[in-house]
């Protein structure tokens, strides 16, 4: 008798204790859906910086595309990328040809719940325009709005928190866009000249006479050999010593783009260096861009002081 009833009293305990854990761990699961991060995909980390500060303790954000010595219109994707995109809730691209790789990832692993924002369909440009739009201050801001209310549609219970995270990215990005004014109300219409069109968006926001030819830096931009009739005429320009200032691309750098920079340092023209990805990558984007303001800043400065 003893036996049977301690036998029971044992059965009672494990199945109290069954139950228990089954509890526990179903209420671990809700408190786990309910705390889950938005999972953000950016194909490059200038998009990616910003979604992260936007998002904040919301998002999870995986930048694909943040090697400061590689090209990245060279990047080719891999089965890390494949997972992290498979994963995603959100997916930012640049668009405009620059990353198709990206492409061919969310086609791969089709997701109807999944919101994807490519900044190039958003500022109406299409494959074959000047992918560089980081650069352009406009389209940075159209980006980031963009991203605020694509986030809240995400996960409305958090509008405020985004909308807050917004108001104080928004200061963030002003000294930035506030020097390219500056840069603006100084010297515009002064002649530069760039080895690529990465700089041209920019360009065109400080009010800067872009001369370099046109055919030369889409062509450097594309991977292609430019013509050799726009070397030759950029290649007279720096030595008449035309352009205040050479913006020098330093991650798509060739043999031809080297030795224009060299003729540059050789008849004394500054060289600022620009960069695809944010370096060093653990730098804001708002930080990246300033600081390549401030050298083009100086360097034009520089220039108007040894007149």
């Amino acid at each position: 008798m003893k036996s049977s009833h301690l036998s029971r009293n044992l059965s009672l305990i494990i199945g109290l204790l069954i139950v228990l854990m089954v509890v526990a761990i179903l209420t671990s699961g809700k408190q786990n859906l309910s705390s889950q991060k938005i999972q953000v995909v950016a194909a490059e980390n200038f998009w990616g910086s910003l979604a992260s500060q936007l998002g904040g303790n919301k998002v999870n954000v995986v930048s694909i595309v943040n090697d400061p010595n590689a090209d990245p219109h060279e990047y080719e994707s891999n089965a890390k990328d494949a997972r992290d995109f498979a994963s995603a809730n959100y997916v930012i691209l640049n668009g405009v040809g620059y990353d198709t790789w990206a492409n061919k990832l969310i086609s791969a692993s089709p997701n109807s719940s999944r919101k994807v924002l490519s900044v190039g369909d958003l500022v109406h440009k299409q494959e074959g325009d000047n992918p560089h739009l980081w650069y352009n201050p406009a389209y940075v801001n159209m980006a980031v709005k963009q991203m605020e209310k694509d986030l809240i549609s995400i996960d409305p219970k958090d509008r405020s928190y985004f909308e807050g995270q917004y108001a104080s990215l928004q200061n963030a990005l002003m000294p930035y866009q506030n020097r390219i004014k500056s840069i603006s109300k100084q010297y515009k219409g002064e002649d530069v000249a760039a080895t690529e069109d990465i700089f041209a968006y920019l360009a065109q926001a400080a009010h800067l006479n872009l001369i370099s030819p046109d055919s030369f830096t889409e062509a450097v931009a594309e991977g292609n050999d430019p013509p050799a009739s726009s070397i030759v005429q950029f290649q007279n320009q720096l030595e008449d010593k035309q352009p205040k200032v050479l913006v020098y691309n330093e991650q798509t750098v060739t043999p031809l783009t080297d030795s224009i920079k060299k003729l540059a340092a050789e008849q004394d023209i500054p060289v600022v260096g620009v960069t695809e990805t944010i370096q060093p990558p653990n730098t804001s984007f708002e930080d990246w861009m300033n600081a390549e303001l401030i050298n083009l800043e100086n360097a034009l400065n520089s220039q108007e002081l040894g007149q």
